[in-house]
C-alpha cells in the first residue's frame, strides 16, 4: 500500500490548517486564541493517537493494530508492515534454527560450542551420553569443569588443536571417547566427540592376534630348530634319540600346520560377506564319527565318554562349520577334563529346538576366565595349550561359526567340578530315532 500522506502533504495540511485558525480568528478579533485552540486539538488528536499506540504496545494482545486517521493512519500501517516483516523474518529464522538443531542432533557424533574462555554454549544429544552433560544446566560452565580428565585439561590450555585426543568418558562407562576441537566463528569453538571404543578395541585385537601368531609359530620352529641343528651330525645320537627327533619334528609340523588350518577357517568364518550355506545336516551322524576317530585319543587320555543321541535331528546350515563346532568341543573336552574324568555328551530336541550339550567332571575354570574363553588363543594357565598341543583358536572358531547360525555358546563351570558347553539350533524334523553310546 502507498503512503497516503507525504512529508509535503503533511506540511501543507499542517499550514492550512494554521492559516485557516489563524484567518477565522482575525475575522472574529481573535487570532491569537484561535492558533492556540488549533495547536491543542493538534496536541490532543497526536497525544490520543500516541496513547493509544502506546496501550497496544504494551497492554493489547492483539496482533492488528487498531484504528487511526491522518498521518496516524500511515503511522500505524508503517508499524504493521514492520512486524509483519520481523515476524516473517522470525519464521526463517526459527525455521532454520530448527533444521540445524535437527542436523545436529542427527550427527553420529556429539557436537558442543564453547566460547573463548572455554564456556558451553550448546550441546547436542550425544555429547550428553558420551560425556556425560546435563543440558541446559551446564550452559555457561567451563569444559574444564565438565571434563576433569588431566589429560583433556592440559591438552585444552595449551591450546594446541592440530591432533585429536582420546580419553574415558567422564560417566565412568569404559567408553573410549575421542575429542577434536576447532575453530567455530568468531572466538567460539566446536568440539566433536566420537565413540571409538569398537575401534581401540580392534586395534589391540589386532596388535594382539600377530603377537600371538608370532609367539605360536616361533614355539615349535625353535624346537624344530634345535632338533635339525642335533641332526645334522646324527653320528652323535643314537638310533633312538634320531627317532625321537624326527618325532618331534613331525609333532611340530603338525602342530603349525593345524594353527594354519584352523586360522583360515576363522578367517573364513569371520567373513561377513560369506553366506552360510543352508544344508540339512544330521548332526548325529558327525557325532557318531568323530567318537570313532577319536576313539584312540579317548583311550589314551584315560577318559569316560558317554552320548545320549537323537540320530535324525537334522538341522540347515553348514556341514563343515558344524563339524569344526563338534569337534572342537569335543577334543577340549577329552585334552583337558583329566584323567579318569567322565565326559557326557547330548544331542536332542528340546522345545522346538536342536539341542546340542557337552558336560565333564574335569578340574573346572575359574569365573575371571569364563568371558574370554571365546577370544582368540586366550589360555587358562600358560602351559595349557603348550601341553596338550592345542592352538588356543578353538573356541574362536565355535564362536564365530554358532554367531554364524545364529546361535550362542553357553559355557558353565565350576572350579573342582567340570565344565558345560551348549548351544541350540532350530530343528527342521519331528522324526525321533534315539541311540546311547558309551565309550571308554
Amino acid at each position: 500500500m502507498d503512503r497516503y500522506y507525504t512529508p509535503l502533504k503533511a506540511i501543507t495540511v499542517f499550514t492550512l490548517g494554521l492559516l485557516f485558525a489563524g484567518g477565522l480568528g482575525w475575522l472574529l478579533g481573535y487570532p491569537q486564541e484561535f492558533l492556540l485552540l488549533y495547536l491543542a486539538v493538534l496536541v490532543v488528536w497526536n497525544g490520543y493517537y500516541l496513547l493509544k499506540l502506546s496501550h497496544w504496545f504494551w497492554n493489547s494482545k492483539s496482533t492488528s493494530l487498531p484504528q487511526a486517521s491522518g498521518i496516524w493512519s500511515d503511522i500505524y500501517d508503517g508499524l504493521y508492515r514492520t512486524q509483519k516483516r520481523h515476524y516473517t523474518r522470525r519464521k526463517k529464522l526459527a525455521a532454520l534454527l530448527q533444521r540445524f538443531r535437527q542436523a545436529a542432533e542427527s550427527l553420529p557424533d556429539a557436537g558442543l560450542v564453547i566460547d573463548g574462555e572455554g564456556q558451553l554454549i550448546w550441546s547436542n544429544k550425544l555429547a550428553q551420553q558420551y560425556l556425560g552433560l546435563k543440558w541446559p544446566m551446564d550452559k555457561g560452565v567451563k569444559i574444564t569443569h565438565l571434563i576433569r580428565s588431566p589429560s583433556f585439561i592440559k591438552y585444552f590450555q595449551q591450546q594446541n588443536f592440530d591432533e585429536a585426543i582420546t580419553l574415558y568418558s567422564p560417566t565412568g562407562d569404559k567408553r573410549e571417547i575421542e575429542l577434536r576441537i576447532m575453530p567455530y566463528v568468531d572466538t567460539q569453538y566446536l568440539i566433536l566427540a566420537r565413540d571409538v571404543t569398537h575401534i581401540r578395541k580392534l586395534e589391540r585385537m589386532r596388535k594382539e592376534f600377530v603377537a600371538n601368531v608370532s609367539h605360536e609359530l616361533k614355539t615349535p620352529l625353535t624346537v624344530m630348530q634345535g632338533y635339525l641343528e642335533l641332526l645334522e651330525e646324527p653320528e652323535g645320537l643314537a638310533p633312538q634319540q634320531q627317532t625321537q627327533a624326527l618325532s618331534e619334528v613331525t609333532r611340530q609340523t603338525q602342530r603349525m600346520q593345524a594353527m594354519v588350518e584352523q586360522l583360515l577357517m576363522l578367517s573364513r568364518i569371520e567373513s561377513k560377506h560369506q553366506d552360510v550355506p543352508q544344508e540339512p545336516v544330521v548332526l548325529g551322524s558327525t557325532i557318531h564319527n568323530l567318537l570313532s576317530e577319536l576313539a584312540l585319543v579317548i583311550e589314551s587320555e584315560q577318559v569316560h565318554v558317554s552320548a545320549h543321541i537323537d540320530e535324525t535331528l537334522t538341522v540347515l546350515g553348514s556341514p563343515e562349520r558344524l563339524h569344526a563346532v563338534v569337534h572342537n568341543l569335543l577334543t577340549n573336552a577329552i585334552k583337558y577334563s583329566g584323567e579318569g574324568a567322565r565326559i557326557y555328551i547330548e544331542w536332542q530336541a528340546q522345545e522346538g529346538q536342536a539341542h546340542f550339550r557337552i558336560q565333564d567332571t574335569g578340574p573346572g575354570i575359574a569365573p575371571e576366565h569364563l568371558a574370554r574363553l571365546t577370544e582368540r588363543f586366550y589360555r587358562v594357565a600358560a602351559d595349557r595349550n603348550s601341553r596338550s598341543g592345542g592352538t588356543g583358536l578353538g573356541l574362536a572358531i565355535v564362536k564365530h561359526a554358532l554367531e554364524a547360525h545364529h546361535s550362542q555358546l553357553h559355557i558353565d563351570s565350576t572350579e573342582g567340578e567340570g565344565s558345560c558347553f551348549s548351544f541350540s539350533l532350530p530343528k527342521i524334523n519331528s522324526d525321533c530315532h534315539k541311540s546311547d553310546i558309551q565309550a571308554t
